[in-house]
């Protein structure tokens, strides 16, 4: 279809015996976000390396604006940005050079880089510490820093792999601002994340992957809907009543109970609503549980990971993030050398 930027069928990707993608299919529309959601190991960065052309799939296909992400590597990149986990910054120069590197390095003129640059910084706020050695930034304005700099081709494809991780609540809340300003202008962006509260913010669909395959694809409230119903959640005083509370609401609702140890939380599908509600309460009662809260509540997104992957999505799930077992690939932005 003509709205379709991203495109993905059958695409597999092996590293030895270890396999990382297993026929994954997916597309992502113009001026719309895609998350792609996934434990850690899921498979979600090769298959970013793939769209970003730094790997080939040994199966299936993946186009970006129509182009193939193998016969047409050289000129993908010259329509993508791509933002990492990590700020790939230059610390030794300042916001201004970092900016206008990617900038030479896109092949613009040197007029265009000078105007472009001063639009990067003015939109992320980065005009007063322009001049300034990026060794002298904070993470949040490394972080905007990398994605300006991704932003001076105007690429109609961005590419961001977790672009939150490790900001604080409002740096993070920033960056979603700007990645909403940049969907508003035409702009479409694959996400992958591991919090679901930016996927629920966000996307427009999501993608759900696991151990390589994808296991669930929809708008968030499409994905909430698969439960069924409403949420009963608990939280038990004491770490020891966990496995004692999981017996006693197990057969309850119409799905099986998860449980977060570290929190000493457990969550169950109710269609059944109330009712579910007042039986786990007597059921918890005569099993002399003391509870610190129980609840009946609407299903998150939360729910629906830990539902499909039996996890939470910080967990590990097939293997490693880097599913070769090697160092984070060297890519490139347009031509620059970059970390991903």
């Amino acid at each position: 279809m003509a709205d379709t930027m991203i495109e993905v069928a059958g695409v597999t990707k092996a590293f030895g015996t270890t396999q990382a993608l297993c026929g994954v299919d997916l597309t992502a529309d113009r001026a719309r976000v895609l998350a792609l959601l996934g434990p850690n190991g899921a498979g979600k960065t090769t298959l970013v390396r793939i769209l970003a052309t730094l790997l080939a799939p040994d199966d299936g296909y993946a186009r970006i604006a129509g182009l193939d992400v193998v016969g047409d590597a050289a000129a993908i990149r010259q329509i993508i940005g791509l933002a990492g986990q990590y700020a790939a910054v230059d610390e030794t120069l300042t916001g201004r050079e970092n900016i206008a590197l990617v900038g030479t390095l896109y092949h613009l003129g040197r007029a265009e880089v000078t105007r472009r640059t001063d639009e990067v910084l003015e939109r992320f706020s980065l005009v007063d510490a322009a001049d300034r050695q990026v060794k002298t930034y904070s993470g949040g304005m490394r972080r905007r820093l990398d994605l300006g700099a991704s932003l001076i081709a105007n690429p109609p494809v961005l590419i961001l792999d977790e672009p939150t991780t490790g900001l604080d609540p409002r740096s993070r809340a920033e960056m979603w601002g700007f990645i909403e300003s940049l969907v508003a202008d035409g702009t479409t962006i694959l996400l992958t994340t591991q919090y679901l509260d930016e996927a629920d913010r966000l996307a427009h669909q999501i993608v759900v992957i696991d151990y390589g395959k994808v296991i669930a694809k929809g708008t968030a409230d499409e994905l909430k809907d698969q439960l069924g119903g409403d949420v009963v959640e608990l939280r038990v005083a004491s770490a020891d009543d966990l496995g004692k509370a999981l017996a006693a609401i197990t057969g309850l609702g119409e799905g099986t109970p998860q449980v977060d140890a570290e929190e000493r939380r457990m969550t169950l599908p109710a269609k059944g609503g109330a009712a579910t509600l007042m039986a786990a309460a007597r059921r918890l009662d005569e099993s002399d549980i003391t509870l610190d809260d129980l609840s009946l509540r609407r299903p998150s997104l939360d729910d629906v990971f830990m539902a499909l992957t039996g996890h939470g999505a910080g967990a590990d799930g097939a293997g490693s993030e880097d599913e070769d077992g090697s160092e984070p690939a060297a890519g490139s932005r347009g031509r620059r050398r970059r970390r991903t």
